[in-house]
Formats: C-alpha cells, structure tokens, sequence
C-alpha cells in the first residue's frame, strides 16, 4: 500500500523556482501603478499638463496589452530564461529614455511604450511558467502573482518620493532602470530551471471551437473592465486625487502607499476566494465594494474621506483581479493560460486609456474629480449585474 504524501508533496520544485522568478520579476514593473508619485514633478520639470500625463499612463497601459498579446506568440520561439530577461532589457531602457526625456514624445516612447511592452510580456510569461507548473492551489497562486505589481507599487512610492525630494525625478527615474536590469537577471536565473516550460506555439495549444466559451470570455472580460476602470483612475491619480480634495503631499503619498498596499492584499484575497466560494458572487461583491467607496466620496469629500474612499475602490478592483488570474484557470485548461489570459487583460489596458485619461482631462476643466467618481460608480453598477451572469465554477 502507497503511504499517503505530505500536504505539499505534489507541490514541484519547478513552481517555487517560477513564483520566485515571477517575484523578482514583476514586483518592479509594478511601479507603473506608483505613476501618480511622479505627477507633479514631471509637470514641473517638463511644463505638462496633467491630461498628458494620463495620456503617458495610457500609453503605458496599451504597450502593456500589446506585449501581453505577442507574449504567447513567442513562446516556442525562445527558452523562458531568454524571453524574461528580453523583457527586463526593453523594460529597463524604456525608463532610462524616460529619465532623460526633455518633453511628451520621449518621455511617452520610453515610460509609455516600452515600459509598457516589456511589462505585459514578462506578465503572460511569469503566469503561464506558474500555471504549467501547479498542480494545486490555482486560485491563491494565481492572487499573489498579480499581487505583485501592487505590492512593488507600495513599496516603492514613499522611495520615489523620498528619492524625488532628495535627487529629483531624473535620478529617480534612473534607480528605477537599473533595479528593473538588475532583478529581471536574477529572474531570468530562476526561471531557467529545465522543469520549467512555457508550452509550445504549436496546434495542441489552442483552443478547440468547444473551449472558446466566447459568452463566458466577454462576460469576465467586461466585469474585469468596469472593474479596472476605476482602481486604474485610482492607482494613476491617486496622489493628485486626495491633493484635490485638499489632502497634504504627505497624505498623498502616503495614502497611496496605503490604498496600493490594500489593492495588493485584496489580488491575493480574490485568487484565494475563487478556491471555496463561486465565481459571480466574488465578483459582485467586489464591485458592490467599490461602488460604496464612490458614494461615499461623492456624499461626504474631504482629504480623510478620499483616502478611504478610494480604498474601498481599490479594493473591489484588486479582488476583481485576483478573481479574473484565477477564473482563466477555472475556465480553461491550463496550456491555454497564457493566451487566454492576454486577451482577458486587453481589458486592462482598455480601462487604463478610457477613465483616466477622461479623469485627467475633467480635472484639467474642472480642477476637480468629482465627475469621474460618479462615472466610476455608474461602472460599479452595471459590474454587479455583469457579474451575476457568470457560470460558478465546478467544484472537485
């Protein structure tokens, strides 16, 4: 008789190399949500307004979706190793073009396109290395791995702004290239254990007409959207946001330090969630959430309030994410991660160009965020109807 294996006998060393990889991977580039430190700086330094900043993060946030797209595209075409640390080299030398931009174009070429592109590429490479190595717990994996980016974003908005006050934005933004160097060598080491694949581009890979589940995809899709529209408004503005409603520097950076530490706690949650309790009723509560923290702002703003509210929106966004990483694993089979993953999270990159920039420009018309949070909880509404409509997932 077989002796029975301890808890974590299935557990290959192959995925702690991966999840390792993914960390010293993805936690860096997560400084894209700390973007809104670098708000009044670089409208200081380089004369812009605050709609062309949000264009930057735009930029950014569609560069991301096209890396993600051509991420799958390549993955028979090189080692993971190779692909991570191709990533980490266009990451690092789209912020080094960023620090020594002298205006819109240079400084949307380097932090928007090709911070953008390496990011979303090494994003679909970490995850389909992680998911091809699981065996279990795909839901709280799948949380923490996109916990990451805020996670890294927590970490490192007091740092920029300490760095900002102390060496200016040029010097900051020059750290940050050379740790986004530094850690996706360290990744590209971990994640060149021979245990661990990508899955090759070839015909087994895709998906067969019965798997698309085409109602199932736009559904996640549009409730992954709504979602990010608003913790994306949240994550780009979040310093100029409680400035507006008359918090201090301090506040703000500090609040967003705060609201990007819960958005990575709820990622986490929600992949979690996803293992014990179904799908719709997650994702409805996440946008319900949120829908509170923008209410209440509009009902009652303050400085204090702002913090709060945009709290509660960060966190039914973070818990939509962590959800949606792990729903691709319950909804398709795992080789097809990568791939399905990528298009779910055009979502993202749709959300990231079409609330904040609307934000950015009604702040320049109205110096005010008023308008934008109500657009936000009309978003929140419909999320909750959305969310309804998705099949639970079977449980083993």
């Amino acid at each position: 008789m077989t002796p029975p294996r301890p808890p974590h006998a299935d557990v290959r060393p192959s995925a702690w190399r991966a999840v390792a990889a993914a960390t010293a991977l993805n936690a860096p580039l997560g400084t894209l949500y700390a973007f809104s430190v670098f708000l009044k700086p670089l409208e200081a330094l380089l004369g812009l307004s605050r709609a062309d900043l949000a264009l930057v993060f735009a930029l950014a946030s569609a560069g991301f979706g096209l890396g993600m797209m051509l991420a799958p595209q390549l993955f028979g075409l090189a080692s993971p190793s190779v692909l991570v640390l191709a990533c980490a080299v266009v990451s690092a030398a789209g912020i080094a073009m960023a620090a020594t931009a002298s205006g819109l174009v240079p400084l949307a070429v380097g932090y928007g396109v090709l911070f953008g592109v390496g990011g979303g590429a090494a994003y679909i490479i970490a995850q389909q290395a992680v998911n091809m190595s699981l065996t279990s717990h795909h839901g709280l994996v799948n949380g923490y791995i996109v916990s990451l980016y805020p996670a890294g974003a927590m970490i490192a908005a007091p740092l920029f702004g300490w760095s900002i006050g102390q060496f200016g934005v040029r010097v900051t933004l020059g750290g940050l290239a050379a740790v986004l160097a530094a850690t996706g060598s360290v990744s590209a080491w971990l994640i060149s254990h021979p245990g661990i694949t990508l899955a090759g581009a070839d015909a087994a890979v895709a998906p067969a007409p019965e798997e698309r589940r085409r109602a199932v995809f736009w559904r996640l899709w549009l409730v992954f959207f709504l979602a990010a529209s608003a913790g994306l408004m949240v994550l780009s503005q979040a310093a100029g946001i409680i400035t507006a409603y008359g918090g201090a520097t301090t506040l703000a950076i500090y609040g967003t330090t705060f609201i990007a530490g819960s958005i990575a706690v709820a990622r986490v949650g929600g992949g979690w969630m996803v293992d014990s309790l179904t799908i719709p009723r997650v994702a409805a509560g996440a946008h319900a959430v949120a829908l509170v923290g923008n209410v209440a702002l509009t009902l009652w703003p303050g400085p204090a309030m702002s913090v709060v509210a945009l709290t509660l929106v960060g966190l039914g966004y973070g818990v939509i994410s962590g959800l949606t990483a792990a729903a691709v694993a319950v909804y398709w089979r795992r080789a097809l991660y990568g791939r399905m993953a990528s298009r779910i999270y055009l979502a993202w990159c749709a959300a990231a160009i079409v609330l904040p920039i609307t934000a950015g420009r009604l702040f320049d018309l109205t110096q005010g965020y008023g308008l934008a949070v109500l657009i936000a909880a009309g978003g929140n509404v419909l999320g909750i109807l959305v969310a309804l409509g998705l099949p639970q997932q079977q449980r083993a």
